[in-house]
């Protein structure tokens, strides 16, 4: 099709396009070449001789341009468009760089013609030269603006000052006349019309407030009176003019929180209903962007999750509708046909809203009541009848407004029966046995629950909270006590859910967070009913609440490769921010730990594979941390550190718990002159990475002793003097410690310079009788410190300690001939290894894997479970007793009696 062809068959559905055309307002060469290809900025700036109107101060061509080329833009876009040779994402970007282009010509020459007069603006506290940042908000941010689109801007410039001429203004006055020249340039009506409507009621104070404003004032007012319909419209702002300054920093923390904002939702479902109850004030049903299941409804759905999760993904931080729901499915925060739906109904009304304004250059988003007018509408979107065409708008609509009714319908409207019972009981002050009889009913110890329930009304932190905060802390207190009755142990269950709600009362979201997603607060019950620990780690982490609402909450994934990827693409959204980075790895860290747990209380881990899945999220943590203080570490020396992280104890043999210390040694092995400083200096950084309090926790207790010299050595140790002292000065029970030690981060050459000293010094031959005697001693001073009680797994004679000593000695007595006992698999999987080669009667190793692997049990459950310490039963001493003829036919004499 030439382009004349393409220009007559796309007539017939602008009028706009018919006047252009019938009045020879293009010139018909240079606009046919156009045709056949996307326009791109460098086409903006080839059609006039734009830097000579600017160095002439011709105002009027200028303004006179910048319409004609609007008509050219215009004609270009509807016809290729109307033709399907572009696409939504090809009209919206170009109409967006000619209206970017358009106000950099206006700025430009503003700027020059006041500057002229007045001299150029200078800024009182960095005495440079100042500019104005022109901030396009909404579609004009998004790169989405529609062709007949207003544009909303917002004027901000750096700092008060003044202008250096001899007719001197303040920075706030010269930037005003800079403004109202821009607007006037676009969107003053000339006979040839008009570039942009332009509309700055977005602007703090709106039509109320300044014109113009700094940057301070723009941050105080964000602090102090930004509201969340705000927050919404920031969420696309982007920056227009190359002088960005500090606008994108200053905005970042009010539009995306730090924490999950659930109280977003109150905000876009109140601007929602504004909208609907204007909708139907003014009879807009009809209106495909404003109306049920229209544009704006799919904007809102993409915005939301970035108003409530954008502070902590800040993959979310996007400006487009499209590429924020891509992001959501990558996020797991939608599932993929959902996204389809969506992009599919955005694309249809998108275009139906063009072919809309196409039809006569007006900004309208109503469909037409001409039935010529509706005739050609559905031609133009590929119907051959307007009812098709209904047809297909009505089922988009429909798909839209069903999810965003699933999203954003409000709770409220779903209590149950049974909460107006529970609301009295908390709401009136007496008691009496209506209220005793109904807590009994559910389950509940009423003297119990109704004097806790009294102590936490009139309570410093309940009557402390703001009005807004104590109306929803109101609502949730009868969602408690029904998800609480619940539970197996109801009593228990309610204590923990109200202690939870009292330490997070104060922060209004994770309110918001409850009663938007109450489904989250029957499975928030169920965990507490279960575990004191997860109820605890809940409380110090609330934010893990979002985790609930994770479908793959109870799927076992051990993909620690995908872990790596997905925790590094965090860290590098961070940009540097340390801080930041801080808290990307405390999120990750306490988000699978929590995975883990509740998978744990579900059944789905044993004992040794959770350990294993624990450890290995430590070295994930570790690995990451010192790959990115090395990228922060001053005056570094080379690109990569040869340093090596090696994990001793729990961490070192994979048998880490929820609570473990992590022992931890720093080796290197350079010899550069500045070696020693630096890598202390890296050693003491990654150790507050790794133990210091965020505000999104801490990470790990970190215990340094194991290092060569203990507390009294350096905190980072050459691989040579590491070799010496093992070889030299180590201790038989520094040699025990070693057996379970082994690399996890840093450099793999330094990590196998470690694993060869390690292997030599257990292959050493020893004299075996000394050997145990050094270990039965060393057990020995153990019971001033750490008594043999027969509570307490670890330390009772027979227990965890006496079988890991036996291990140990295994291993230095017998490794020079059986190479197998390197292996770092773990106890048990020693105990088997070592019957395999001899060491240990095959009956007895193997019960003594049993009575090893309860032991673990028992004290996992300690931690994780209600159970509050080992019951000492028959099965618990028939343990002991294997582990104690473990230790008689390895050591040749019983274990000392307490």
């Amino acid at each position: 099709m030439t382009p004349a062809q393409m220009l007559t068959s796309a007539r017939p559905y602008s009028r706009y396009l018919a006047r252009l055309l019938d009045h020879h307002q293009l010139d018909d060469e240079r606009f046919l070449s156009w045709l056949a290809k996307k326009l791109q900025p460098e086409d903006f700036t080839a059609f006039a001789n734009w830097q000579s109107l600017q160095e002439s101060a011709n105002e009027e061509e200028l303004s006179r341009q910048l319409r004609i080329l609007r008509r050219y833009v215009m004609a270009h876009i509807i016809t290729r468009d109307l033709l399907r040779i572009s696409d939504l994402n090809e009209v919206t970007s170009t109409i967006t760089h000619f209206a970017d282009f358009a106000i950099n010509t206006a700025e430009q020459y503003a700027h020059q013609y006041y500057a002229a007069l007045y001299g150029e603006p200078i800024g009182r506290t960095s005495n440079r030269p100042q500019r104005l940042s022109v901030v396009g908000m909404g579609k004009m941010g998004g790169y989405e603006l529609n062709v007949s689109s207003d544009i909303d801007l917002i004027f901000i410039y750096p700092e008060a000052g003044d202008t250096h001429g001899k007719r001197q203004k303040i920075n706030q006055e010269f930037f005003t006349k800079v403004g109202q020249k821009i607007i006037a340039l676009l969107n003053n009506i000339t006979g040839d019309g008009q570039v942009f409507r332009v509309d700055m009621r977005l602007r703090p104070d709106g039509d109320a407030g300044p014109l113009v404003l700094n940057e301070t004032a723009l941050e105080q007012y964000l602090i102090q009176q930004g509201r969340e319909w705000e927050r919404y419209a920031w969420t696309k702002a982007r920056v227009v003019t190359p002088y960005a300054n500090g606008i994108a920093e200053l905005v970042r923390p009010f539009v995306f929180r730090k924490y999950l904002d659930f109280n977003a939702y109150n905000g876009m479902r109140s601007l929602h209903q504004q909208i609907q109850h204007e909708v139907k004030r003014k009879g807009m049903a009809d209106n495909i962007k404003l109306g049920a299941g229209g544009i704006r409804e799919v904007e809102f759905v993409a915005q939301i999750f970035q108003l409530i999760r954008g502070g902590q993904i800040r993959s979310l931080q996007l400006k487009g509708t499209q590429e924020t729901l891509h992001e959501l499915v990558k996020q797991n925060m939608l599932e993929q046909q959902q996204v389809d739906q969506l992009l599919q109904a955005y694309l249809f009304l998108r275009d139906t809203e063009h072919r809309l304004q196409y039809w006569d250059d007006q900004q309208t988003q109503m469909l037409p009541l001409n039935p010529e007018q509706q005739l050609l509408l559905a031609q133009s979107m590929g119907y051959e009848h307007y009812a098709d065409f209904l047809s297909a708008l009505n089922m988009h609509r429909n798909r839209v407004h069903e999810l965003f009714e699933a999203i954003f319908s409000d709770p409220e409207e779903k209590k149950q029966p049974e909460n107006v019972d529970m609301l009295r009981i908390w709401q009136d002050e007496e008691a009496d046995e209506e209220k005793e009889s109904l807590l009994k009913t559910y389950g509940f110890n009423a003297d119990t629950a109704l004097k806790r329930l009294h102590q936490l009304r009139h309570s410093s932190q309940y009557r402390q909270l703001t009005a807004d905060a104590q109306q929803r802390f109101d609502q949730m207190i009868p969602s408690l006590l029904i998800a609480a009755s619940r539970c197996k142990h109801a009593d228990v269950t309610l204590a923990r859910l109200l202690d939870f709600i009292e330490a997070i009362g104060r922060r209004s979201s994770y309110l918001a967070f409850l009663h938007e997603h109450p489904e989250a607060l029957g499975k928030l019950a169920s965990l507490m009913s279960q575990s004191s620990w997860v109820a605890r780690y809940l409380q110090q982490h609330p934010i893990l609440l979002d985790e609930l609402l994770n479908n793959q909450l109870m799927q076992i994934d051990t993909d620690w490769t995908q872990f790596a990827q997905e925790l590094n693409r965090s860290l590098d959204d961070c940009q540097g921010d340390v801080e930041a980075q801080m808290d990307v790895l405390r999120r990750f860290q306490h988000a699978h730990t929590f995975r883990l747990a509740v998978q744990d209380l579900g059944g789905l881990w044993t004992v040794e594979a959770l350990s294993d899945q624990l450890s290995a999220l430590a070295d994930l943590i570790i690995s990451s941390a010192l790959a990115r203080v090395w990228q922060e570490l001053p005056r570094r020396h080379r690109e990569k550190p040869r340093f090596a992280v090696i994990a001793y104890g729990k961490l070192g043999g994979k048998e880490l718990g929820y609570t473990s210390d992590l022992d931890l040694v720093y080796l290197f092995d350079d010899d550069d002159a500045d070696a020693v400083d630096i890598y202390t200096r890296l050693a003491r950084r990654l150790t507050t990475w790794l133990t210091v309090a965020t505000g999104a926790g801490t990470l790990y207790e970190i215990d340094l002793r194991l290092r060569p010299n203990g507390d009294s050595g350096f905190t980072v140790t050459h691989m040579q003097a590491f070799e010496r002292y093992e070889r030299e000065n180590a201790w038989t029970w520094e040699h025990q410690a070693l057996t379970r030690a082994r690399f996890i981060a840093g450099d793999q050459l330094v990590g196998r310079r470690f694993d060869a000293i390690r292997q030599e010094i257990l292959c050493r031959q020893r004299d075996q009788t000394q050997l145990k005697a050094d270990i039965i001693n060393m057990r020995e001073k153990m019971f001033t410190t750490h008594p043999p009680v027969l509570e307490n797994v670890k330390y009772a004679r027979g227990g965890v300690v006496d079988i890991e000593f036996v291990v140990q000695y295994l291993i230095l007595a017998h490794a020079h001939r059986d190479a197998q006992l390197l292996q770092n698999y773990g106890n048990i999987a020693l105990l088997s290894i070592a019957a395999e080669l001899g060491l240990l009667d095959i009956e007895l190793a193997e019960n003594s894997r049993i009575a090893y692997r309860f032991y673990r049990q028992q004290q996992h459950n300690t931690r994780l479970r209600d159970e509050v310490s080992t019951v000492v039963d028959a099965q618990l001493l028939a343990h002991y007793e294997i582990g104690k003829e473990l230790w008689t036919q390895v050591f040749s004499a019983a274990p000392k009696p307490t």
